[in-house]
Parts: structure tokens; sequence; C-alpha cells
């Protein structure tokens, strides 16, 4: 029997990723590149437009300017490690370059579950308690949601990277995966991990089910309101506006819902990797066109920054 051993006294993992398809690598390479130099830029224009605007210096803008701050530290935690494996022949990670990206990418995906539900409640108060918002929504009351939001996340993956850290490993290395993430690790272990998978599956499904459920409850009573709405124009902004975080809601929560109903085996273990691939580079990507195409308080506030829309003087 093989003795279980902390990958520690190793020194590093092997990512296998995508390597089961070496034609595909060249062209993921490329694809992915293209998608991280998207994410960068689309949201630093949105961290420093919404930072430079006054127009912008709303509760919706402060915490898409989280998103946005969240969308690029995510990314950063994988997609560089996986560009360098992708493009040579040697797909090893540091051991202590592992736990990082995986105490990093669980901590940054959870705060992002919280901070999807604080944005739907900030919508729910801007649209059903109108009269209410600016009492509701105060700048100290965004600030504490806001902190609540990343504490929430970072401590999760404190008590998951601990448990993980913790694990014995047996004497391979290989990680099937493009990544360090816990389900991974922990099919390396020697010894039984059924109260790593518990711990697992129960703060997944706090941090999982119950925001989308609460969510979904804000728009069931946005759209109750919305309905009862006469003006037109009042109707477009408000679908313009709760759209989009809609629509971002349905491109980070379908994919992980995905790879929870898969049956496990080793076809949806590949499938799962291409799905991560999706949540994890495509979704941070689309998330400032989403919230900027049509937006006409982020058109409005370039034409400011550029000075094409001057302040009328009075006579």
């Amino acid at each position: 029997m093989m003795k279980g051993k902390n990958a520690s006294s190793e020194g590093y993992f092997i990512l296998l990723g995508f390597s089961h398809w070496p034609h595909l690598e060249v062209v993921l390479f490329v694809l992915i590149l293209m998608f991280y130099l998207m994410t960068l830029i689309g949201n630093l224009f949105i961290i420093v437009l919404s930072y430079l605007d006054a127009h912008l210096h709303t509760p919706m803008y402060f915490f898409l300017s989280n998103l946005s701050f969240l969308d690029l530290c995510y990314t950063t935690s994988s997609i560089p490690q996986l560009l360098v494996n992708l493009w040579g022949p040697e797909k090893t990670i540091s051991y202590a370059g592992c736990m990082t990206q995986l105490y990093f990418a669980l901590a940054l995906g959870t705060t992002e579950c919280v901070l999807l539900v604080v944005m739907s409640y900030d919508r729910y108060a801007a649209v059903c308690r109108p009269l209410h918002y600016t009492v509701l929504m105060s700048p100290r009351f965004c600030h504490l949601l806001a902190v609540a939001s990343w504490v929430s996340g970072f401590t999760n993956s404190a008590l998951h990277s601990s448990f993980t850290f913790w694990v014995p490993l047996c004497g391979h290395r290989q990680v099937d995966h493009f990544f360090c993430e816990v389900p991974a690790l922990l099919r390396l272990s020697c010894v039984d991990t059924r109260a790593n998978e518990l711990t697992l599956l129960i703060t997944s499904s706090i941090f999982v089910f119950i925001p989308l459920i609460l969510i979904l409850s804000s728009y069931v009573a946005i759209a109750r309101t919305v309905l009862r709405l006469q003006s037109s124009t009042r109707l477009q902004r408000l679908f313009g506006t709760c759209g989009a975080h809609l629509m971002v809601v349905s491109l980070f929560f379908i994919p992980i819902l995905c790879i929870y109903l898969q049956p496990p085996s080793g076809s949806s273990q590949e499938q799962g990797k291409f799905i991560a691939l999706f949540y994890t580079v495509v979704t941070p990507s689309l998330n400032p066109l989403i919230y900027t195409l049509r937006n006409k308080d982020v058109r409005g506030a370039v034409r400011r920054l550029v000075g094409q829309e001057r302040p009328k003087t009075s006579m």
C-alpha cells in the first residue's frame, strides 16, 4: 500500500488541464489570452470610469466596481498559470502556488455569489422602494454590504483551504484540472475525505443555492412592481439596469449549476473543465460589455470624461 504523505514534501503538482487534447492547446491559448485581455481592459475601464465621474458615484456603480475588481482578481488567480501551461510542455505548479491559487479562487468565487445578492437587493430597493432608496442604500450601509461580501468569501475559503492543506495525499501529484480546486485535490488523497466533501457540500449550498433563491425572490418582487408601471420610458430604464444584472447572474450561476447537476463520471469530469473555463474566462470578460452596452449613464460618463459634453454656463 502506498504510504500517504503531504505534497509539500514533493514541492509541486502537475496540472493536467487539457493535455488530453494536445491539438487544442494552441487554439485554447489564443482564445483564453484574448478573453483575458478583454477582461483586464473592460473591468479596468469600469473601475476607472466609476471613480472619475461623479454622476456614477451611486450604489449601483459602487457595487459594479467591486464586481469588476473581483473579476480582475478572480481571472488573474488562475489564467496566467493556465496560459503558461498551455504554451509550454511544463504543466507544473509549486505547492505554495497551488495552495495560494486554491485559496484565492475559492474566496473570490464565494465573494461573487454574495456580491450578486447584494446587487440584486440594490435593484430591488431602487425599483420597489424608490422613495426610501437613499435611506436604505446609504453610503455607510453600502460599504458594510461590500465588506460583508468580501469577508464572507475569504472566511469560507480559509475554512476549506485549511481542511484541504492537512489532507495527506498519495504519491502521484497529477491534478486533473487546469487550476487547483478542492474536489480535484481531494481525489489525490489516500484517506477517507467524506468529512471534507460533506463540509464542501454544506457550504456550497449556503453560498450557491441560498444566494440564487434570494436573487430570484428579488426579481419576482421587481417583476410585480414593473408590471404595475404605466410609463414606457421607466419600463425601458428598469429593464436596462435590472436586465444587465440578471444576465450576469445567469452567466455566473448556470455553469455552476451544470457542474453540480452532472453525474460523477469520467466524461462529466472532462466536460466540467470546459464549463469551469467558461465561468472563469468568458463570463468576467462579458460582464463589462453587458453593463456598458446601451447604458446611457456610462455613455454620458465617457462623453464627459473626453470633454465632448461640456456643462452649460449660466447667462
